[in-house]
């Protein structure tokens, strides 16, 4: 078995949503409330995260991509659209290096197909000292804000702070080693230009983790490029209706 714990809800082509770093599974729900009206949506929590096993404290993507396909396998999920955010899309994207035609369409949700910077890297690094100095709940508390634009943080406090809530169900070795495996992870652009099928990207214009110069380098390489203004790097909760429908429409011009 994966030990993977995931929620599903409606029938019909299933779209599995991939949360992102500090995130749950439960973070789709509005997604999966709306999106089940005329798909299967299934949100698995990766390894570490909620009740998802964490079996060895170094993970690569590929091996994450691995349970991620022997789960699908087990839970009868064929032909999926795969779509993620963040880490996330990091992950669909080693899944479709691994599944390739398997998948029916991808998406990259505030994500890349590039590999860690140096300074990346270093900030990586970084985090991983901070997590084992002061745990969890202390670097969540200070990560997730940022991910929001400076001028509506206000406004959307009521959903940082259960952000911030959900981030506390991630166990300090699950961030830990996925840490790591975002430091180590390699360039997969071209894996991104060569997939055939249909190819979504949705970016934040204000999006520091994921710089909107990087995310326009991707716009050949996909069938479906979507840039929101003055959007930071959670698109699904500053433009939680918007991107629902975006997301809508991409997997009905499919089926």
């Amino acid at each position: 078995m994966s030990g993977i714990e995931f929620f599903e809800k409606g029938q019909g082509q299933p779209i599995v949503l991939i949360h992102g770093f500090c995130e749950i599974a439960e973070m789709w729900n509005d997604f999966a409330n709306s999106l089940s009206e005329d798909f299967r949506i299934i949100c698995p929590n990766l390894p570490g995260i909620g009740n998802s096993n964490l079996e060895q404290s170094i993970l690569t993507m590929e091996e994450i991509a691995v349970l991620l396909e022997n789960w699908m396998e087990e839970e009868g999920i064929l032909n999926p659209i795969v779509i993620g955010h963040s880490l996330g899309g990091y992950v669909t994207l080693a899944l479709t290096d691994l599944m390739g035609q398997k998948l029916k369409a991808i998406g990259l949700f505030n994500s890349t197909a590039f590999s860690d910077s140096q300074e990346k890297k270093e900030m990586r690094d970084r985090t991983v000292i901070f997590l084992q100095k002061y745990g969890v709940e202390t670097f969540v508390t200070s990560f997730v804000p940022p991910l929001f634009p400076e001028t509506r943080r206000e406004e959307l406090n009521s959903d940082i702070k259960q952000a911030i809530e959900q981030g506390k169900n991630c166990s300090l070795e699950g961030l830990i080693a996925l840490t790591k495996a975002m430091r180590d992870r390699k360039d997969r652009f071209e894996v991104l230009a060569n997939f055939k099928g249909p190819k979504l990207m949705i970016a934040g214009e204000l999006d520091t983790a994921v710089p909107i110069e990087a995310s326009r380098k991707h716009q050949k390489a996909v069938t479906n490029y979507v840039e929101l203004p003055a959007t930071g790097h959670v698109g699904m909760i500053e433009r939680k209706e918007e991107t629902i429908e975006i997301i809508r429409s991409f997997a009905k011009s499919l089926t």
